[in-house]
């Protein structure tokens, strides 16, 4: 990126001024580094979203950002309903509510003996399905469908798929309000007929991890976090139903543009007003999307639980937290000292409340919210916790990986599934996927430094360094 287009304000935040159509500045939160490494489409983009309409304080990106559809991946922005502010389908992505959730286990380091974790990986990646078009165990007909669109994880929990316990550590306590699933229209039904309980393809994972690392000794007790412990992490989201519904809206957003006076620097910033008919069957939808991603990752954590148990018999296998890294959340926040009622977007970027806040489990609330950031199959996966600054700096919000450093395509030229798997398994790393083709596209090398990303959210204060993770096996889509 060109640094003489920002203009610094410390070392891990730069301004974009607000010129032409923007209403407000843009704020990139990085380190020099991050910022010379970062392609020229996050300004231009941040920029872009600084132009809508009601947008508040800021068009933020995340240490993580990188070119997106319409909005930068990794971007944050709060738009006020009472100002015409909008939603936006490409604000909120194409896999709505795709998050992470990690699992706390009372097992050690020293209990995953080499026939221990062979079994251990063989038995998940049996149980877990994973990859392009992958179906599960459930079958849900038109009436469940319907019902696990309401009621998310609770839906899960509800038909044995998990302990009412995990609901406690679920963001919304497991249930999107406000879902109105008769707007999902029947091919994203379709599509989800068979998906709920699966990985997909991608980026998406499920992680055996050990504790490698301990920064901060009283969040990680709040947390339960212990030195070498074993735990599981969980990436995935809304599957097919998450694309149809953002692939449909866009496409209807993008045609309604000028019905509703919108003047759009990129056709890929298509929104509506939130207070519009399109713009609230979209909220209606999007929040089905969110309960969708919440279920899925509920069914997967009892299958992981089993296959767990089935290794180590007696084990606890306690959730930590799941958060959501592509959403869009009606939320109270302060402007001007003044509290008001915005909807703000996180794409690619996670919730990260900070110490106080009564919307967290009360064991978390003296140290703020568990923000859970996902490596690069082989690197590194952090725990960190919300801070008392990110209100201010940026809605309460943090980075939600490392971000990708070039294409699927292009890292397929760089490097070979096979190649990979040998390379990791030497380091003491199991993989486990359907697809070497997928391997090879989720190379650690495609994606930025997660060990840079991470120094620079700690610095920024979006969110303080807690433990840190390193991965034993790896099932991939």
């Amino acid at each position: 990126m060109d640094l003489h287009r920002v203009t610094r304000q410390s070392a891990t935040e730069w301004h974009i001024p607000a010129t032409g159509k923007m209403r407000v500045p843009g704020v990139i939160f990085a380190t020099e580094e991050l910022m010379r490494e970062m392609d020229d489409k996050v300004l231009e983009q941040a920029s872009n979203v600084a132009t809508l309409p009601g947008i508040v304080k800021a068009s933020f990106a995340m240490p993580d950002a990188h070119w997106g559809y319409g909005f930068p991946i990794g971007g944050v922005a709060a738009f006020d309903a009472d100002d015409g502010g909008i939603v936006s389908a490409g604000g909120v992505g194409y896999d709505i509510s795709c998050g992470v959730r990690t699992l706390i286990t009372d097992q050690h380091l020293d209990d995953m003996t080499p026939p221990r974790k062979n079994e251990l990986a063989t038995e998940l990646s049996r149980v877990i399905p994973a990859g392009v078009g992958s179906t599960g165990r459930l079958h849900l007909d038109e009436d469940e469908l319907t019902a696990m669109l309401q009621g998310g994880a609770q839906w899960a929990v509800r038909r044995s798929y998990g302990e009412p316990g995990d609901l406690h550590h679920i963001e919304e306590g497991g249930r999107m309000p406000g879902a109105q699933p008769e707007h999902v229209s029947q091919q994203a039904r379709k599509r989800m007929q068979d998906e709920v309980g699966t990985l997909g393809s991608g980026n998406h994972y499920l992680e055996v991890q050990y504790v490698a690392e301990i920064f901060d000794q009283d969040a990680a007790a709040a947390f339960g976090i212990l030195f070498h412990q074993i735990v599981l992490s969980i990436h995935c989201g809304s599957r097919g139903l998450g694309h149809q519904i953002g692939s449909e809206f866009l496409r209807e957003m993008a045609e309604s543009a000028s019905a509703y006076h919108l003047d759009l620097p990129d056709r890929e910033l298509a929104c509506a007003p939130i207070r519009s008919p399109l713009g609230e069957r979209y909220l209606g939808a999007m929040r089905a999307g969110i309960n969708c991603a919440l279920a899925n990752r509920q069914v997967l954590t009892h299958l992981a639980r089993q296959a767990f148990r089935t290794v180590f018999p007696a084990a606890s296998v306690r959730l930590l937290y799941d958060v959501s890294h592509n959403t869009c959340k009606e939320e109270r926040h302060k402007i001007d000292r003044t509290e008001g009622t915005l909807f703000v977007h996180r794409k690619g970027a996670t919730r990260a409340l900070g110490p106080g806040s009564f919307q967290l489990p009360a064991e978390y609330r003296a140290v703020g919210q568990p923000v859970l950031i996902g490596g690069t199959m082989g690197t590194a996966s952090y725990i960190l916790a919300g801070t008392e600054q990110s209100e201010e700096r940026a809605f309460s919000s943090a980075c939600h990986g490392a971000g990708r450093a070039m294409s699927r395509h292009a890292a397929t030229k760089l490097w070979k599934g096979r190649q990979l798997v040998d390379e990791l398994a030497e380091q003491g790393i199991l993989v486990k996927s359907p697809s070497l083709r997928g391997v090879a596209e989720e190379a650690p090398g495609a994606y930025k430094d997660v060990e840079a990303v991470i120094e620079a959210t700690d610095q920024a204060r979006l969110a303080r360094k807690v433990a840190k993770l390193l991965p034993l096996i790896v099932v991939k889509g």
